[in-house]
């Protein structure tokens, strides 16, 4: 059950009486290598132990245990060492070190024994010594540890279908069968193939060509995709053997089509029917505003989609959990966790890494924000917005309000409850008390503006007082 903590998938198969030669054994090396770089990802989704049958005896039990009581001689060493020493070892080794974090701060390790109590590897690190295959090597055991159960076979399809022609044999493997903790178990590998029918003229039209059946299934077969033409030349049958589980849908057939032909072999073509683009209109809206908006005196900014927790809650005084915000599952950085909710945490974090500049500081943005909204079928929606910030020795909030009035004058806008615009007094924590503005336009609130509250500015590692606007441009579409 450990396993679950660590690597929880297994899978195996053997290649009997097989026969290497120097050219062939490399070969077989290398593939492992370029898997484990590729499609198992450093070897954190799939790791590849392959072994010299003869040596050890099955049944092999997949098991993990805590680092000390893992103890055998790795391979190409010349004595015992404990799992914790072989940490030590290894990080200075140039190949194997970026493969210790993987399971280094687990509790426990997976590892591999054979029935008499032998260790053939403690995957996903190195293998053990005592069963490392060589030239001589008759019959191999492979087995594939993995995070991802649908990674862990594709990998060892491959290893078999491509090496299973130096087979006594050729293209012959037996297969292992896998028991589970909870008693199920499954056959391994699967070795599936499905078949694809496509018609000749979608083909050609997808792709921008005039050919025959019998053209594209020869196309289809040099790119490894056995074909054949049926029902008079109007389609073409396609064998997907296991080695190409990169095609999953007919468009990837297609573009197999397009590569095997030569993109360069394509003639250009004028369409049969006209089309006029046109820029959309929130875009058209935004290029104009941004001119309007570096006239009056303010740089634009462009700052990162996503943020930090702090950035768009702590900082602004605001709880994390009333925010709109989408987080990002498995960040890889602490600035990089959610998606912003508003373009002022942006500006005032670039205030503060241009804080030599002369001042006043007058800067503006005018980009998406990312809030939840289960009205939309994917549950969030974008909001275009506009941001400005000044940033003086005085607030200078008089020069934020006659921004919010310039840009409604060209919006043509008027000044009105009614039929206009107008701003209104509002508490919020981000701003000081008594110095915030509602934005009301036609009766919806889009935007505020105001001073910044002094706890805001320090949290952003600023000294001097800011004055800022933010308002949705989408309702004056």
């Amino acid at each position: 059950m450990w396993t679950q903590e660590v690597r929880p998938h297994c899978v195996a198969a053997v290649l009997r009486n097989i026969t290497f030669t120097s050219e062939s054994y490399n070969s077989f090396i290398d593939l492992q290598d370029k898997l484990h770089q590729n499609l198992c990802r450093k070897r954190a989704l799939v790791a590849i132990g392959t072994h010299d049958l003869d040596t050890i005896k099955g049944p092999f039990i997949y098991e993990a245990k805590p680092p000390a009581d893992i103890k055998f001689r790795p391979l190409n060493q010349t004595k015992e060492y404990n799992a914790v020493e072989l940490m030590d070892l290894y990080s200075v080794d140039s190949h194997l070190r970026h493969y210790l974090p993987i399971i280094r701060d687990k509790p426990v390790y997976p590892v591999i024994y054979d029935s008499c109590g032998v260790l053939l590897s403690m995957p996903p690190i190195i293998n053990g010594d005592h069963s490392k295959i060589t030239l001589d090597t008759r019959n191999v055991f492979i087995e594939c540890t993995a995070t991802d159960l649908t990674k862990a076979k594709i990998v060892l399809d491959v290893l078999v279908t491509m090496f299973s022609q130096y087979c006594a044999e050729p293209f012959t493997v037996e297969q292992a069968e896998v028991i589970q903790c909870d008693g199920s178990s499954a056959i391994y590998p699967e070795l599936k193939h499905w078949e694809a029918v496509l018609k000749v003229d979608e083909v050609n039209k997808k792709v921008g060509i005039r050919e025959s059946g019998e053209t594209i299934a020869t196309l289809l077969t040099k790119m490894c995709l056995k074909s054949e033409v049926i029902e008079d030349g109007s389609k073409v049958k396609i064998d997907i053997p296991p080695t190409r589980a990169d095609v999953i849908h007919a468009c990837d057939i297609i573009e197999d089509v397009a590569i095997a032909y030569g993109y360069n072999n394509i003639k250009k073509t004028i369409p049969n029917s006209g089309t006029i683009a046109a820029e959309f209109s929130l875009n058209k809206l935004t290029d104009l505003l941004r001119q309007e908006v570096a006239m009056v005196g303010f740089t634009e900014a462009l700052t990162f989609s996503l943020c930090s927790q702090d950035d768009i809650s702590v900082k602004l005084r605001k709880d994390i959990k009333s925010a709109p915000a989408v987080h990002i599952s498995n960040p890889k950085t602490l600035e990089f966790q959610v998606a912003r909710t508003t373009l002022l945490a942006g500006i005032m974090k670039t205030i503060a890494s241009n804080k030599n500049m002369p001042l006043p500081m007058k800067l503006f943005e005018i980009s998406d924000v990312i809030l939840k909204d289960n009205n939309y079928d994917v549950g969030v929606r974008n909001e275009r917005r506009l941001c400005a910030v000044h940033y003086n020795k005085n607030p200078g909030f008089e020069v934020i309000h006659g921004l919010l009035d310039r840009i409604m004058q060209l919006l043509a806008v008027p000044f009105s409850r009614e039929c206009g615009y107008h701003i209104r007094s509002c508490e919020d924590a981000t701003y000081f008390p008594g110095r915030c503005a509602e934005i009301v336009y036609k009766g919806e609130v889009i935007g505020r503006l105001g001073v910044l509250h002094p706890d805001v500015i320090v949290k952003f590692d600023l000294s001097l007082p800011c004055a800022a606007l933010e308002i949705n441009i989408h309702p004056f579409l």
